[in-house]
């Protein structure tokens, strides 16, 4: 036979396949139709498993067992996204617990913040709130999560990601362990200078202190000066702080420009992170789950479960509503060896049907979810 009359058969069986396929359909329709009269999940895990162990006996050869699993996989998946809108269009719609308002209230609002008087997170909070806010700072991060989640604070500023460190995934852990959630974040830019005591100069200086990740986002400046020591500490204001407190004219922090007039350093060096669009983004926490009504950036968390194809599965149904998918981050779960978190900023409203339909099929299938804020 040639390639021609090969190609020719098989445009015909897959012509049938379609013709199946849309039975198919039809008739996962009618399943739907069922559970929306009974309030039966859509997601069956057990019926799965063995429709998944049935169509692999049926195959022949190993390769083709193993085909077999992964087309009805997808084939199932995708009987479930449709399944998802068809109870969303008669109205079982999923309840996220979220509030819909048209503004955040920030009126006498009382903001924390981890750290001290001008570090980054006091920068970043005065510049959302305003400088005539009512700010006050805390020891950690946890610190600022707990007055947050207790009330004697109406917002918590903290750091999430890095353009040139990366993630801050401490905090990761914390969005899960405490009852917050995100209503806004800010941006702002990062421009470290190395600072000093008044009349110091680069050849006094041998040890430097900052922030790990400042220290890693002027590693270039800093590595080449291999006489320096460099040591950490919980943020570049407190870095600043210290050289002015232990007034050695040998020590120098590497902090911004607001840290170093706050605590009347001089600047040795200035723009020494080597990456000049360097961007630190924060977010902004509340109590009451509430999200505004042009929010347009949705953050959430899963668990799944530990298989091949789970997170290509899971992703599949934010594309088939046609949600896009802006950042995703992992993370161990503490206690199970090799098994994972995966943050996941989209795009999109809560208020929207195709970003519902999407987060009712991530919270079937996922072994948990949690919506962790709609900015």
């Amino acid at each position: 036979m040639d390639l021609r009359k090969i190609r020719d058969q098989l445009d015909v069986i897959d012509g049938e396949i379609v013709r199946l396929f849309e039975e198919r359909m039809r008739l996962v329709g009618e399943v739907a139709e069922f559970k929306i009269a009974t309030g039966k999940q859509v997601f069956d895990k057990e019926r799965e498993q063995a429709k998944i162990a049935s169509v692999r006996s049926l195959a022949h050869g190993a390769f083709n067992q193993q085909a077999a699993e992964e087309v009805f996989t997808q084939l199932m998946t995708i009987s479930r996204r449709f399944q998802y809108r068809l109870l969303e269009e008669h109205g079982q719609k999923m309840e996220l617990g979220f509030k819909q308002v048209d503004c955040l209230p920030l009126k006498n609002a009382r903001v924390v913040y981890q750290g001290v008087e001008g570090a980054y997170s006091h920068e970043a909070a005065l510049t959302y709130f305003g400088e005539g806010a009512d700010v006050r700072h805390v020891k950690t991060w946890e610190d600022a999560m707990e007055e947050v989640e207790s009330g004697r604070a109406d917002y918590g500023v903290i750091p999430i990601e890095n353009s040139s460190a990366g993630a801050v995934s401490d905090n990761y852990d914390l969005l899960l362990r405490h009852d917050n959630v995100i209503v806004a974040e800010i941006c702002i830019p990062v421009n470290h200078m190395l600072l000093g005591l008044p009349g110091a100069s680069l050849e006094d200086i041998q040890t430097v202190y900052s922030h790990p990740q400042a220290l890693m986002q002027s590693s270039q400046y800093l590595n080449a000066r291999p006489q320096w020591q460099q040591f950490s500490v919980v943020n570049t204001a407190v870095a600043a702080k210290k050289v002015l407190e232990d007034q050695e004219r040998s020590q120098a922090a590497v902090a911004s420009q607001a840290a170093g007039k706050l605590y009347g350093l001089v600047p040795l060096a200035q723009g020494i992170n080597h990456n000049k669009n360097n961007t630190t983004r924060f977010l902004i926490l509340a109590k009451d789950p509430i999200y505004c009504r042009d929010a347009s950036k949705i953050s959430l968390c899963f668990e799944l479960p530990h298989k091949s194809g789970t997170l290509y599965n899971m992703l599949g149904n934010l594309i088939y509503n046609g949600v896009n998918m802006r950042m995703i981050e992992s993370r161990p779960i503490p206690g199970k060896k090799w098994e994972y978190r995966f943050f996941v900023d989209i795009e999109g409203n809560l208020s929207e049907p195709s970003i519902q339909n999407a987060l009712k099929c991530v919270a079937e299938e996922a072994a948990n979810m949690k919506i962790l804020g709609n900015y």
